[in-house]
């Protein structure tokens, strides 16, 4: 028997950051109950490519009982669990269990796609960026990373969809990050701030006025060095213009750190470490992953009369790199033609 306000069984346990900790408060406490199977909606759903007909089969024949459906309560628009329902109709049921959420629309969309990337099958790259498209336009005070964190996709790629918007987002004075904290789109905006609250309150605490600022508290401590010298609370190098969004190109820059922490937990992995062909990818990654810190050195070593070339050859690389992210991503396997010349 479901019990009320049990959680939903996949998606975000184990997940760290800001946007799994929104995705576990806004499911807290939703009440979990028995909904008609034929009242439920699957349309708005993340996936263009409609169900997969053998996942479907398999969790119909699955002996064990199937964790509850999410769904939307004001439309009964099914969340997560579209191939569960239809397990369940192919099993002859006509209820199911179903976690009832009441946020709004926006946010219901935002639980579907963390849900659906979180477990089961992957979304394909088409789906997580047609999704980040959506929750840009929906959510834009959320930061690239958070947005990025929820639809699984590059900063970077999401700075750049950002940068296309024809919507008004990307004029929010603040975003919210991976932590859950707003931050100022231009850091002069905050500095600013804290300058005027240290002003009108010297007794305030860096940690206080670091908060309301949406700034650090170190800036704050460097304001308030600033001011105390008769300088402009804001660097010369800080003034103006708020800086142009990252290009998708440029996405390594943020990420690059990241990538290193994700392979060194690569090569604890067994299914790598015991094989050959493992050890060697491990390597080949480990490889292009020390290449990367080194490439501001490399551009300086380049000839003038070579740039051109190696430019050709960054262009070829970056092509085959891009053909086997999308290979690993929409079907699973790298089929890469390369020409023989």
């Amino acid at each position: 028997m479901v019990q009320p306000g049990r959680p939903p069984g996949g998606g975000v346990r184990g997940e760290s950051g800001a946007c799994a900790d929104w995705v576990r408060a806004e499911l807290e406490g939703c009440p979990v109950e028995l909904v008609e199977v034929a009242g439920l909606s699957a349309s708005g759903w993340v996936r263009s490519g409609g169900e997969d007909g053998a996942h479907v089969g398999l969790l119909a024949d699955a002996e064990a009982e199937l964790p509850p459906i999410v769904v939307h309560g004001p439309s009964m628009r099914i969340i997560d669990g579209v191939h569960r329902v239809r397990a369940a109709v192919r099993r002859g049921c006509s209820r199911i269990a179903a976690v009832r959420y009441s946020g709004s629309a926006e946010d219901a969309f935002v639980l579907s796609v963390w849900l659906n990337r979180a477990h089961g099958l992957p979304l394909g790259r088409g789906d997580r960026r047609a999704a980040a498209e959506r929750i840009l336009a929906s959510h834009g005070h959320w930061s690239d990373r958070r947005i990025a964190a929820a639809v699984g996709l590059a900063a970077g790629t999401v700075a750049g969809l950002r940068a296309c918007s024809t919507g008004q987002n990307d004029q929010l004075d603040k975003r919210v990050g991976r932590d859950g904290r707003g931050r100022p789109v231009n850091a002069a905006v905050g500095r600013r701030l804290a300058g005027k609250l240290l002003v009108e309150e010297p007794g305030a605490s860096l940690r206080s006025v670091a908060r309301r600022a949406g700034v650090s508290p170190a800036t704050v401590q460097d304001v308030r060095r600033r001011l105390r010298a008769g300088d402009d609370p804001v660097p010369a190098q800080r003034r103006g213009s708020r800086p142009a969004p990252a290009r998708p190109g440029q996405s390594w820059v943020v990420s690059a750190a990241e990538m290193r922490r994700a392979l060194e937990q690569m090569k604890r992995d067994p299914a790598l470490r015991f094989s050959e062909s493992g050890r060697m990818l491990l390597r080949w990654l480990d490889r292009h992953a020390t290449g990367i810190a080194e490439w501001g050195q490399l551009v300086q070593a380049v000839p003038s009369h070579c740039r051109a070339l190696v430019a050709e050859f960054a262009r070829v690389y970056a092509a085959a790199w891009a053909d086997l992210a999308g290979s690993l991503e929409d079907s699973g396997s790298a089929e890469l033609e390369i020409a023989q010349g």
